[in-house]
């Protein structure tokens, strides 16, 4: 399988390495059409519940004086990637950035690197972890899957448990890229503090509850959802969301359950049967949990979500309409005002039997 994926990349770019060679031998300025990734071109799709590209395009031509260092660079990381997958080898964003002075490419700082990542997932139509970059990982998974990893070479074959580690195992691109043995869980808690998950392993929620853990500490890295979106199709795990009650959490799960406008040029990132349940704007009354003022910034937050398309239902809405009421916040954590076990023994079982009544 991951044999066939890196042949497939490996055409795509020699595709568009044979494009830029035939124009040059043709006499002719060097150019690509990009997507454009502007926020004009991004628009939410109806079928599949996500933001994606447009149909604007953009030129980068040779012919602009102006353009030809941004093309360059495209190219190279082209380059760079092609090497990568070829070679069964792997890079960090932060390592593509110094590695890239070796060859006089000039990027103003990593912040340029990135960018042009992104303009080439965007021309591949595949996501720079098929280039086998990836960012620093910082999300984890616990619970009794054992797998077989398939990348890298080093490590094709071996076998482990993500059960084995108390402290988690980190999900990078080996964990995310292998195939599933066996599963003894039944559904898939995502958590949004690195505490909470830590919590939930001390209480033993995955035998309690019988769940795989997930901590995507903050926002879900891509090879986070991109685990979690396996889980729910290839073994048909329910997943559900736990996150901070303020929009800045809610978000977290939005971008889960339908994406990001950062990643709208790619596909098959998210998990739209995923269901948030909490924490609630409606929750802190509900649990009686301490709270605290929203911001100035999180009311400027709260004003973009009721306009996003994303947040259109009903549920959604009533909540942001909650925080606006109340204007207060709170965070997961807050169930330890109530004992260490609450948010085990009393949250979670009340949330489980609410969304199951509401479905």
């Amino acid at each position: 399988m991951q044999k066939r994926l890196n042949k497939e990349v490996v055409s795509k770019l020699n595709e568009l390495g044979m494009e830029i060679y035939g124009q040059l031998e043709r006499g002719e300025f060097p150019r690509i059409k990009l997507p454009g990734r502007t926020t004009s071109n991004i628009v939410f799709d109806e079928e599949l519940n996500q933001f994606i590209l447009g149909d604007q395009k953009a030129v980068r031509s040779a012919s602009n004086i102006k353009q030809i260092r941004s093309l360059t660079q495209l190219l190279w990381v082209a380059s760079f990637a092609k090497r990568l997958v070829s070679e069964g080898k792997s890079s960090t964003l932060r390592d593509l950035y110094y590695h890239s002075l070796n060859y006089g490419i000039k990027f103003r700082e990593q912040l340029e690197s990135d960018d042009t990542v992104t303009d080439l997932e965007a021309l591949m139509t595949e996501p720079r972890e098929a280039f086998n970059i990836f960012p620093k990982e910082r999300s984890a998974i616990f619970g009794d899957l054992s797998i077989e990893y398939t990348t890298p070479e080093t490590h094709k074959g071996r076998r482990a448990n993500l059960g084995s580690n108390p402290d988690g195992v980190m999900v990078g691109l080996s964990v995310a890229q292998a195939d599933f043995l066996s599963c003894n869980a039944n559904k898939v808690f995502v958590i949004e503090k690195n505490a909470v998950f830590r919590r939930f392993i001390e209480e033993r929620v995955y035998d309690k509850f019988n769940a795989l853990l997930i901590d995507t500490a903050g926002q879900a890295p891509r090879l986070a959802r991109l685990l979690i979106r396996r889980l729910s199709l290839e073994l048909g795990l329910p997943v559900y969301l736990l996150t901070d009650a303020d929009p800045w959490g809610m978000h977290i799960a939005m971008v889960i359950i339908r994406g990001s406008a950062n990643a709208a040029h790619l596909r098959e990132l998210t998990t739209s049967t995923a269901r948030w349940v909490g924490l609630w704007a409606t929750d802190i009354k509900r649990f009686s949990l301490p709270s605290f003022p929203l911001t100035k910034l999180d009311e400027q937050r709260i004003r973009l979500l009721e306009a996003d398309m994303r947040y259109r239902d009903f549920e959604w809405q009533s909540e942001l309409q909650e925080f606006k009421k109340t204007k207060r916040r709170t965070e997961l954590e807050s169930f330890s005002a109530h004992g260490l076990t609450a948010i085990v023994e009393k949250y979670l079982p009340k949330k489980l039997k609410m969304i199951a009544d509401m479905s």
